[in-house]
């Protein structure tokens, strides 16, 4: 309705308008401007008014006449004065800010209405407002000379009104009426530094907004006036006078226009060059090393404008670089066509260049490298055009270590990524690379370069023969001879910890080049070992941060000598304290990937491997007590369940499918060794059997068992987890998968962290085996197997094992519970013995004599409680042969 009422009135308002003296109607309209901004304010900004553009025009016409009303015939600082007092709402006269506050209203609305406020003129005379702001400060009276808030509110209206009419070529084409334009940029260009500071970032702002808006008339207009020329030979006056920040603000606002009008026409880039433009630039950008640690955001904007200045040109550059082989195999320079962001400007980005060969400025450099990343990713071909001309990235290489850390980081990157991600191999700049790891000048510089080329290794093997026939691999081999000595040397010594961390990662990291360089390649192996190298390899095993890899380049030994590598980790596992468990562990892990090959069997047994895993079994003697004692206690019960597996895991491996394997541990009597060494470990009695003649309440089988024990609420004591842990493993060794399982996640112990009341709680639950759980099954697959006895017998030995162990199977007050258990091991033993072709391997194996002689007692005793179960599983046996000892 007050929309409506307001429209009436400005329909009667264009009616008497003609007939009304100038003054007259000059009046009608401001008296109508406060009704239609109160109707603005309390429909929450939303303009309904049909007239909308008749308003504006009318509005904004009387603004410009104002505005020269004022500015008429008056010196510069008084018109400065009286442009303030016009729009400012001080004092009675508040008409130059009514006009104000309601062109910035409707400069918000549409592009039509816009368009009638640029028609107005008003273009021009707020760009010699503009001016007058910037270049004349007005003198403060105060005393504190703090700029009011009616002073930003009008600046900012003043700015939005500005920056709406700019933004559209129009309005652009408006200014070229008056000479402001040019005037203001020059005077950025020259009195930045004694221009108003409160309007410095405004100004920016505008002309910024009008350089994207450029048309093929401005540009000839600037050019005309030599308005570029003139502000570079300004600003080469400003360069040395006023701090660097202030430079880079004043400069972006000229290269701004540079950059911007290049699209067009590209005559002000040719301005710019033919003036000394560049070597303008090289030298703002010098002065601002140490600027700050972030840079400046005018700083950036100037590296990011010639950054986009690379690509202007008006011929493509046409460069046939040689391309030195071997190359990637998916490497084709053909295929590497342009796009069309092609470098073209060679001027400009040697400007960039340049900055990175003089300065050391952290920032600086660091841009500049970004720089040149952007100018890759806009096409590929830019990093040949670049290479085979100026060569930055060669250039950049021997200077590189002098440059601070980060910058060297990135620089590395920027080199890793040729390969990466333009897939070439840059024969050169690898060369220089490698110099720099050959001289370790910077050993930081060293270290990065070193990585850089190890990222490249695990790319392709291709790098392998590279780094081999470079010389790389002799290098690396012959630096960690010399580190080995030393430490062999220096064992038990002490070494400042600045000098033990930085050489100690420098030596991961070649060990782990050497690692990349052997994967695979036998040839590189076969170098290693010629040189003499595997004592020295061998030594680097003790220390945790050059294990994994030394472990790798022992692997790869194995491929061409299976007896050497199994002697040495062989001899390390034998030679490892009680206290080195993580060694172990790392050892047998290792140890299990080459025993994969079944080739590496034969040397497994000649060098002694059964009898220096079962070492392990004896050397943890009372590891498994509850509670723990002595130095277990420190290392948790987790851990040595998990050497148990992993030792039991090795030996499974090694007799997998090897009948002189197998043959050879059943005739040394190394099952029998293996069960005395379980029954030590701390959780089986060793007291001598319990004999019970309880009648038992409950049987579960040994699946519930192990559901009861890990998979519900009832509490089950340390000793018998463990327990049913080993039996659990054992029983996967009967069937020989053993070494296919995995119930430990890939995890380094936590020393000293284990304890008893753990062993109750989340730990104990991290070691059941829930790699093998189905989908709505409480218990895991592997579970369920004992009851299953679905597979065949295939390491009889372990069934004696398990037999063995069933005498036991008890625990003082705990009768009723050890008595239990041992039926139901029983039962899943009688269930083992099911089908004729598990019968007829435990009776050709020899070893049912092992079994009567383990349970004699059971047997004599008609009220053992194990003398049932047991009778029935010879009963299961009676249809095969049986050896005389076992009738005996």
């Amino acid at each position: 309705l007050q929309w409506d009422m307001l429209g009436r009135q400005f329909v009667e308002y264009e009616q008497m308008a003609p007939f009304l003296h100038p003054e007259e109607q000059q009046r009608k309209l401001l008296d109508f401007l406060p009704l239609f901004l109160k109707a603005w304010e309390q429909s929450a900004g939303v303009i309904v008014f049909p007239n909308i553009q008749l308003l504006a025009s009318e509005v904004s016409k009387l603004l410009t006449k104002e505005i020269k009303r004022k500015l008429n015939g008056k010196p510069a600082e008084e018109a400065r004065l009286a442009l303030e007092q016009l729009l400012q709402q001080k004092g009675e006269a508040k008409d130059g800010h009514l006009l104000l506050k309601s062109v910035y209203l409707l400069s918000q609305t549409d592009l039509r209405t816009v368009c009638n406020i640029i028609g107005s003129g008003l273009p021009a005379a707020l760009m010699q407002c503009l001016y007058l702001f910037f270049t004349f400060p007005l003198k403060k009276t105060g005393d504190d000379g703090v700029t009011s808030e009616d002073d930003t509110q009008t600046r900012e209206m003043l700015v939005k009104i500005m920056l709406n009419m700019y933004r559209e070529e129009q309005g652009v084409e408006e200014l070229l009426a008056a000479d402001k334009l040019q005037s203001l940029i020059i005077a950025t260009a020259s009195l930045w530094d004694q221009c108003s500071h409160s309007w410095k970032v405004p100004t920016g702002r505008v002309l910024r907004t009008i350089s994207k808006a450029q048309t093929k008339n401005s540009i000839v207009y600037l050019q005309a006036v030599d308005c570029i020329k003139i502000a570079i030979q300004n600003l080469f006056k400003l360069v040395d006078a006023i701090p660097p920040c202030d430079v880079c603000e004043a400069a972006s606002i000229v290269l701004c226009f540079v950059k911007d009008s290049y699209p067009i026409s590209s005559a002000l880039l040719t301005e710019f060059e033919n003036n000394d433009g560049y070597q303008l630039l090289l030298k703002i950008l010098l002065r601002c090393e140490g600027l700050q640690e972030n840079g400046d955001p005018y700083l950036d904007e100037i590296l990011d404008m010639l950054t986009c200045l690379t690509t202007c040109g008006k011929t493509e550059l046409k460069v046939s670089g040689n391309i030195v082989h071997p190359q990637l195999p998916h490497f084709d320079f053909e295929q590497t066509r342009s796009s069309g962001m092609t470098v073209k400007n060679l001027q400009a980005f040697q400007v960039l260049q340049s900055i990175f060969l003089k300065s050391n400025d952290q920032h600086l450099c660091g841009r500049v490298l970004e720089a040149i990343g952007t100018i890759w990713a806009w096409d590929r071909v830019n990093f040949f055009l670049l290479e085979w001309t100026l060569q930055p990235i060669n250039q950049f290489t021997d200077i590189i270590q002098f440059k601070p850390q980060p910058v060297q980081v990135q620089f590395f990157r920027l080199v890793e990524s040729i390969v990466l991600d333009l897939s070439y191999v840059p024969h050169e700049i690898l060369k220089k690379v490698q110099y720099l790891i050959r001289e370790n000048v910077v050993p930081f510089c060293t270290l990065t370069a070193l990585r850089c080329l190890l990222s490249m290794t695990e790319k392709d093997p291709l790098f392998s023969d590279i780094f081999r026939d470079s010389g790389l691999l002799g290098l690396l081999l012959a630096l960690l001879r010399k580190q080995a000595k030393i430490l062999r040397k220096s064992a038990g010594t002490h070494v400042s910890g600045l000098e033990e961390g930085s050489e100690k990662e420098l030596n991961a990291v070649m060990l782990k080049m050497v690692a990349a360089l052997t994967v695979g390649s036998v040839r590189n192996t076969v170098v290693l070992k010629d040189y003499g190298m595997v004592p020295y390899i061998k030594i680097f095993l003790d220390d945790e941060c050059y294990r994994s890899a030394t472990l790798s380049i022992l692997e790869q030994l194995s491929v061409i000598n299976y007896e050497e590598y199994m002697s040495i980790i062989i001899g390390a596992l034998c030679s490892s304290t009680q206290g080195e468990l993580q060694l172990k562990l790392d050892l047998l892990k290792s140890l299990l990937r080459i025993l994969e090959s079944p080739k590496s069997h034969s040397a497994f047994r000649t060098c002694s491997g059964f009898n220096g895993l079962l070492s392990l079994l004896s050397d943890m003697e009372g590891a498994l007590q509850d509670p723990p004692s002595g130095l277990w206690a420190a290392v948790g019960q987790k851990s040595v369940l998990e050497l148990v597996f992993y030792t039991l895991q090795g030996i499974t491996a090694a007799l997998h499918l090897d009948p002189a394997n197998s043959n050879f541990f059943q005739r040394n009597g190394l099952f029998e060794k293996m069960a005395e060494d379980l029954g030590s470990l701390g959780c089986f009695w060793t007291q001598g059997e319990g004999r019970i003649s309880l009648s038992l309440e409950k049987t579960r089988t040994f699946g519930e068992f192990l559901d009861a024990a890990f998979g519900s609420s009832e509490p089950f004591p340390v000793w018998l987890k463990n327990c049913i842990r080993i039996l659990n493993f054992l029983d996967h060794m009967v069937k020989g998968t053993l070494h296919l399982e995995n119930y430990f996640k890939e995890t380094k112990p936590e020393m000293g962290e284990a304890s008893r009341d753990d062993e109750e709680g989340p730990q104990a639950q991290e070691l059941h085996p829930v790699a093998f759980k189905r989908p709505g099954s409480k218990l895991p697959t592997s579970a369920r197997r004992w009851e299953t006895g679905d597979c065949a017998i295939v390491h009889p030995g372990a069934v004696c094992v398990m037999v063995r162990l069933l005498p036991k199977l008890y625990k003082e007050g705990h009768s009723q519970l050890s008595q239990e258990i041992q039926c139901a091991v029983v039962d899943h033993i009688q269930s083992l013995v099911k089908s004729e072709k598990s019968r007829q391997v435990m009776c050709e194996s020899g070893l049912l004599s092992t079994i009567v002689t383990s349970c004699q007692d059971a047997f004599r005793n008609r009220d053992h409680p194990l003398h049932l179960p047991l009778t029935r599983v010879f009963e299961k046996l009676a249809s095969q042969a049986i050896e005389p000892d076992v009738l005996r």
